[in-house]
């Protein structure tokens, strides 16, 4: 692909200034690029995003909006650069998806972070969840992945700016993992990896390195995973969704402690 892990980060000489005196020293900072989502030519979304696992994004972000009912609605994906603006990703869907996005068809602007960007109508903010297994999983499954989660964000270590999504087994093995600029795009990506995977999401759980915010629960939840473990706090509504989903939901994981917060009865 065009825009590869190489293009996630560039190099920046910076001044450092520390005991007492300046440094001149080199410095990596993460990519941030607008990246425009067009299906069958019709532009429907604008995200800022860092430039990798593009094909990822394209059909995690596409799933979790609603704008494929399944991945066999993309036939393919295609990145160009669009100079001096960002990039394109081109996505061919299938006829239904269209129709389904013109029902309901809305522009983003999206910013870093950004959750709810565009969405025109309160019906459109909440989506109904499919039924959730109740996966349980060993409190030291948790710490784990915790312990290993920062072995699996390169992007991380060198540019301190970016989050991370990962998905683990029952165990806490990290099989698959994402970064990005901004959280819900770092899960996006994960989300569409476990699709182009096969991998079965119900089987393991999610950790995010931010926030567990309403629509990152709701996003687990769309990707039929039962379990969100974030490393800082939930909001109220986030709790209220997953208590109603059935999504065991977690914060404050650090090390070995964590905070169960909904259907703490699966941490077990």
């Amino acid at each position: 692909m065009m825009a590869g892990d190489a293009l996630a980060f560039s190099p920046q000489a910076v001044r450092r200034w520390q005991g007492g005196a300046w440094q001149d020293v080199g410095d990596h900072l993460a990519q941030e690029v607008p990246v425009a989502l067009v299906f069958n030519g019709i532009s429907h979304a604008v995200m800022l995003a860092t430039p990798a696992d593009l094909e990822d994004f394209a059909l995690g972000f596409s799933l979790t909006e609603g704008v494929l009912a399944h991945p066999g609605e993309l036939y393919g994906v295609e990145a160009r650069e669009v100079p001096g603006q960002g990039i394109q990703l081109d996505l061919e869907v299938s006829a239904a998806c269209m129709a389904r996005l013109k029902a309901y068809r809305r522009t983003l602007a999206g910013r870093t972070g950004c959750g709810l960007c565009g969405t025109d109508s309160l019906a459109q903010v909440r989506r109904a969840l499919p039924p959730l297994p109740a996966l349980q999983v060993a409190p030291q499954a948790i710490a784990a992945a915790m312990q290993a989660l920062h072995a699996h964000q390169p992007l991380q270590t060198r540019t301190g700016a970016t989050h991370a999504a990962a998905w683990c087994d029952a165990r806490g093995v990290i099989v698959l993992a994402r970064e990005d600029v901004g959280r819900h795009n770092a899960l996006d990506k994960l989300i569409g990896a476990l699709r182009r995977a096969q991998q079965d999401a119900a089987s393991g759980f999610i950790v995010v390195t931010s926030r567990a915010s309403f629509e990152m629960v709701q996003k687990t939840a769309l990707a039929g995973c039962s379990m969100l473990v974030a490393v800082s706090a939930p909001t109220a509504l986030a709790v209220q969704v997953a208590q109603q989903a059935g999504l065991a939901l977690a914060g404050f994981a650090r090390d070995d402690h964590f905070v169960a917060y909904a259907h703490a009865h699966r941490f077990c």
